[in-house]
């Protein structure tokens, strides 16, 4: 309630909903928190109503009648969510329905509680509800548990649902609910129906809930995973150099994403070059040659190739002098349990000493905001992902950190291994941000952004 209430006084441009079960303590709940409609969750299966109810159906629909007068007695715009009604007897959903209608409900929205519908039951189970109530507006509730929630939720729009219930990432209970960014894209691309959604803001909010909940999200989650819009593959880098139509059926810029090609055994040379491109390179024929065959043999010895690898190799191709624009001075980390974990940082950039120092949750969170706190003046570079491997075991193991990190509309990967992991993740964060500055000093006849 509390968590709702702090919702509702943001006075958004937005119906604030709270979930509530048939009960009149969750409704007074939902009428204190200051929301505008309750989503009323009874159930409407014979399984649920026996084993977890030890109800009669005729007591379900006397609750279904008293709880949705009470709401609207009370203000609140009322959507019914029959619980489990996807494996409910139909003669009885249509009653509950019914009811709920003659007792004020605003909307119904039929659960698929455990996702047990395919798009084709899907499709059929709400044109026959629309054909029974065509004047009420009908959602959909899809779980994931088969994998089929965007595909359900659209399929039950395409039969006359007005609403869908989805979330950021799927997030939700099991195998999660359907998903924001999928249903949404797939409406504006597949279907040409466009709604309120602001596209370009969807992966920056995929980025921010993944934060917050401290639930990842998978590389290959189509829209917003990490390898949605990467490219490796020779034979897909060199046609989507050439027209991105190829192998790109959304475009990136769509859903606030870039394209990224990316380094490994099965990159081409044409992407090869890109990437060094980006980075300021530009090798010779027989160079390119050369740091494409140490990319493939890395690859083939299972080792990932970041970024930063790559840049490292093709300075050492290409007999240049390994620049870094950014690099470690000193670094003092405080932390025990009765102090605040606390990092002070000092950085060298092109020369410029930087100082400062930064609380965090531990020593490398604190670690890392300092560093961050320090370069932003400069250049405002965002870390996206963080992840940690024990390469050796004990307490005294070799921990590698991969990191990727973005400027503006560059994305960089980059790796760093320590016997500490506060220097590992230290180490893999000023790789990552001198691969993304190293294209101000390759571009500008070996000066650095500084002296421009």
């Amino acid at each position: 309630m509390e968590a709702i209430k702090l919702i509702a006084k943001e006075n958004m441009r937005a119906e604030v909903c709270s979930f509530a079960r048939g009960v009149k303590k969750d409704i007074d709940a939902v009428i204190k928190s200051g929301a505008d409609s309750v989503f009323l969750v009874i159930p409407s299966s014979d399984m649920h109503i026996r084993y977890k109810l030890k109800k009669s159906k005729k007591e379900i629909l006397e609750l279904t009648e008293e709880t949705v007068q009470y709401a609207k007695d009370h203000g609140l715009t009322v959507e019914l969510g029959p619980e489990d009604s996807t494996r409910a007897d139909l003669k009885f959903l249509k009653q509950m329905i019914a009811v709920s209608i003659s007792s004020g409900a605003d909307r119904v929205t039929p659960c698929d509680t455990v996702g047990v519908l395919t798009p084709e039951k899907t499709y059929m189970f709400y044109r026959d509800l629309k054909k029974e109530f065509p004047d009420v507006p009908l959602g959909v509730h899809s779980h994931d548990d088969f994998g089929m929630a965007v595909a359900n939720s659209v399929a039950a729009l395409r039969a006359g649902a007005e609403e869908v219930h989805v979330t950021v990432n799927g997030l939700g209970e099991r195998a999660g609910n359907a998903s924001l960014e999928e249903v949404v894209v797939s409406l504006k691309l597949l279907y040409n129906v466009d709604t309120n959604i602001k596209t370009e803001k969807l992966y920056d909010t995929s980025l921010l809930v993944s934060r917050v909940t401290g639930i990842t999200v998978q590389p290959n989650k189509a829209i917003v995973g990490e390898n949605a819009f990467v490219h490796e593959s020779g034979i897909h880098t060199h046609a989507i150099l050439s027209e991105p139509l190829t192998y790109e059926p959304i475009p990136p810029e769509i859903v606030g994403r870039t394209r990224r090609l990316a380094v490994g055994k099965h990159a081409g040379s044409k992407g090869i070059e890109a990437a060094l491109r980006e980075m300021g390179l530009t090798p010779t024929d027989k160079q390119l040659n050369e740091i494409f065959m140490r990319v493939k043999s890395l690859g083939d010895k299972g080792k990932r190739v970041t970024d930063a690898d790559l840049k490292a190799l093709a300075e050492s191709v290409m007999g240049l002098p390994s620049f870094r624009a950014i690099n470690l001075e000193e670094l003092t980390v405080v932390t025990g349990n009765r102090v605040t974990p606390t990092a002070s940082v000092r950085l060298n950039l092109n020369g410029k000493l930087l100082t400062q120092a930064a609380t965090g949750i531990g020593p490398v969170d604190a670690a890392m905001r300092a560093i961050r706190r320090a370069v932003s003046a400069v250049e405002p570079i965002r870390l996206e992902e963080y992840h940690v491997n024990a390469i050796t075991g004990g307490t005294n193991a070799l921990v590698e950190v991969l990191v990727r990190l973005r400027k503006g509309d560059r994305v960089a990967t980059a790796m760093g291994a320590h016997g500490d992991i506060v220097m590992a993740s230290v180490e893999a964060m000023l790789n990552g941000m001198n691969v993304l500055m190293s294209n101000n000093h390759n571009k500008s006849g070996n000066k650095s952004f500084l002296d421009k």
